[in-house]
């Protein structure tokens, strides 16, 4: 198995095309876009951050979603309107619940071991991404938000994961633009924030300088394959064209659960839309009252990043709403709305709004690995922690195909 194709040119995809192109595979990537990451890989937080790693899977998340459901602005918002993959989702969701503490560790151990592969591979092929390693700041405006807070961080330190507690005063030593007032707050030093889609481009360059093919503009039609080899049907706007490969990893997003379908594989992906605005710092106070610090606000559920000098990239929201991509304005302000109460200083004249889906699985755990052919391999249903476990995900999928390969060889040498 040397030729490999690979659906999708996002994070996962490209991080997974450069790690088997590393190990020598020759690699294509299929994406229907112009340019790599331009979906849910374009503006997300910005944040690599593993002391995001809880998963969501509590009858915490039920309750407030329940509460929430019936208002535009909620931080979880849940369509009512119901739809076979949206119960079966819920459902498994649920069920998952007992392995909330588990998945929360291990999800940890993995986002620390993908840090260290993203900052090297970033140095060994000299991309610049507004990397910013000042840590993660998760600020809680009451006890009951902190004592919370204070359980998950001996699950993340179970994965590896130092974070302390720290006083609205020690927040205030850490990010003194922070306005408002607040219980307390944990501290990751460890953690950091960039551009995702400088990144992600920057890598799909080097990618191709060792060997990747990008098959860019290319609309995947059809997959399918057998016990010795996958192929891809995909339309460049001048027809479709058929491409035969030694294997196939699906690195599609939210479009993995129908391709895995065809090749005989649930892989039961919904999902969930997200928002963002980044807000163009465009006058020196804007600059001087924007955060260098990323933030956490659990309550609202916002992240933050400063990218560069002049930019300030705000996200949040999960919504439940099927393929829908539409930016919605009652989405939008509550970003808006946050920005102004926290940093008064900072101007929102120009702020550039944005929305991506999210592949979620029930148990908020990514699929990595192989599927029920030895031809098929998958990369994909990260949710909130694309960026954040990408390139964990990338060396552990190299791993199942390079292990693929050495039983293909010893079945054949008998």
């Amino acid at each position: 198995m040397k030729r490999i194709a690979v659906i999708g040119g996002g994070i996962t995809g490209i991080t997974t095309a450069y790690s088997l192109a590393k190990r020598g595979y020759d690699v294509s990537v299929f994406e229907k876009n112009r340019y790599a990451a331009m979906e849910t890989s374009f503006a997300n937080g910005g944040q690599l951050s593993a002391s995001n790693a809880e998963v969501w899977n509590n009858w915490q998340t039920i309750i407030k979603g329940l509460k929430w459901m019936m208002r535009a602005d909620a931080p979880l918002l849940v369509n009512p309107k119901p739809s076979w993959h949206k119960l079966s989702w819920f459902a498994e969701f649920m069920g998952a619940i007992p392995q909330y503490a588990d998945n929360t560790t291990e999800t940890a151990r993995l986002a620390i071991t993908a840090r260290d592969y993203l900052f090297q591979w970033a140095r060994d092929e000299g991309i610049d991404f507004d990397l910013k390693k000042k840590g993660i700041l998760h600020i809680y405006r009451d006890k009951a938000g902190f004592d919370h807070a204070a359980n998950v961080s001996k699950l993340l330190a179970a994965g590896g994961l130092e974070r302390r507690a720290v006083t609205p005063e020690e927040m205030r030593s850490i990010e003194p633009t922070l306005a408002g007032t607040y219980y307390g707050g944990f501290f990751t030093e460890s953690d950091a924030t960039g551009d995702i889609h400088k990144f992600t481009f920057g890598l799909a360059r080097a990618a191709e300088r060792l060997g990747m093919s990008p098959f860019y503009e290319h609309d995947v039609k059809d997959v399918g394959a057998s016990d010795s080899h996958a192929w891809v049907v995909a339309d460049n706007g001048e027809g479709e064209r058929r491409h035969t490969f030694d294997g196939i990893v699906i690195c599609a997003g939210t479009g993995s659960r129908a391709l895995a379908a065809k090749l005989g594989d649930r892989v039961n992906v919904y999902p969930v839309k997200g928002y963002s605005i980044t807000v163009q710092l465009d006058d020196e106070r804007s600059r001087a009252s924007a955060p260098e610090v990323s933030l956490l606000d659990d309550e609202t559920k916002i992240v933050t990043s400063r990218l560069g000098d002049d930019r300030f990239r705000v996200a949040g929201t999960a919504e439940f709403n099927g393929f829908n991509r539409d930016i919605r304005a009652d989405r939008i302000r509550p970003l808006t709305d946050w920005v102004e109460q926290c940093f008064p200083g900072v101007s929102t004249r120009r702020v550039v709004p944005w929305a991506g889906l999210r592949p979620m699985l029930p148990n908020m755990m990514p699929k990595v690995g192989s599927g029920h052919l030895p031809t098929v391999f998958y990369n994909t249903g990260h949710g909130h922690l694309g960026w954040t476990l990408s390139a964990a995900t990338a060396e552990l999928l190299a791993d199942a195909v390079e292990g693929a390969n050495a039983a293909e060889s010893v079945s054949v040498s008998h």
